[in-house]
């Protein structure tokens, strides 16, 4: 298909026909453009494009047996029509209606079958309604969640079994949680912690398996309570340790990330 792009063919891959076109109308006025602005095109941005200078026409594509042409139609569409694509049997059509319903409606397709449009309820949904979706089998919806839940709501996912999940819940989680994320078995999310807690709570960590977990220690935890990381087995770790205890400068040291 690379081939196609400069060619108009719609989509059964028939050359697109503007004199059989139940729009041809608007190409003489400048509404449509083969290559550029056609609903018959098999390309999404030229349909897309199409229904941006004609969204007039939109109603009157949603049965279209094209899904591009019903995905975007349903972009474009008066919205109190486009709630009966809720089930339609393409999902870039129901992702295209998410986007746009009301929460009443969008309530109901929190448990779409497919990921891409219970992403984009997530995207859209707030607070409570959320929660359902903390616990979706889908990786990628949960980290939508994380990201959007409120502060209040992140203890829920603390112990998700993806670390990457885990590793934006120690980025937002409050304070006052934190600590409970100071064992994850993922280090990239226990040195987030290391980060974060207040300076005299990192005592938790200073025997943290993980050297660049330690060394964020070293630098952040009060000098009287750095000896036994003045003795630590790895050298950048002992040498931030012994300087901050020394009282010495460690400003050129870096903190791993």
């Amino acid at each position: 298909m690379s081939d196609d792009i400069d060619k108009a063919l719609d989509w059964l891959g028939n050359p697109v026909d503007c004199d059989g076109c139940a729009c041809r109308d608007r190409l003489a006025e400048g509404r449509c453009e083969p290559l550029r602005a056609c609903v018959q095109d098999r390309y999404a941005k030229r349909i897309q494009r199409f229904f941006q200078w004609n969204d007039d026409l939109a109603s009157e594509h949603l049965d279209h047996p094209y899904f591009e042409v019903r995905a975007n139609a349903a972009r474009f569409a008066p919205i109190f029509i486009v709630p009966r694509l809720m089930d339609d049997p393409d999902e870039t059509v129901r992702a295209a209606v998410a986007r746009r319903l009301p929460r009443r409606l969008l309530l109901k397709m929190r448990g779409d079958p497919d990921r891409e449009v219970r992403i984009a309820v997530a995207s859209r949904l707030e607070d409570a309604d959320l929660s359902p979706l903390m616990r979706d089998p889908d990786y990628s919806v949960r980290l939508r969640v994380a990201r959007r839940v409120p502060e209040g709501m992140l203890p829920a996912m603390m112990h998700d079994e993806d670390p990457e999940i885990r590793l934006e819940v120690a980025n937002r989680i409050g304070l006052e949680w934190l600590m409970s994320m100071a064992w994850d078995d993922s280090a990239r999310v226990r040195m987030v912690v290391a980060r974060r807690l207040p300076p005299e709570k990192l005592a938790a960590l200073i025997r943290d398996a993980d050297w660049c977990v330690r060394f964020v220690v070293a630098s952040r935890l009060p000098p009287e309570d750095l000896a036994p990381l003045t003795e630590d087995p790895v050298d950048d770790v002992r040498t931030v340790a012994q300087k901050r205890r020394a009282g010495l400068p460690a400003t050129g040291d870096l903190i791993p990330d």
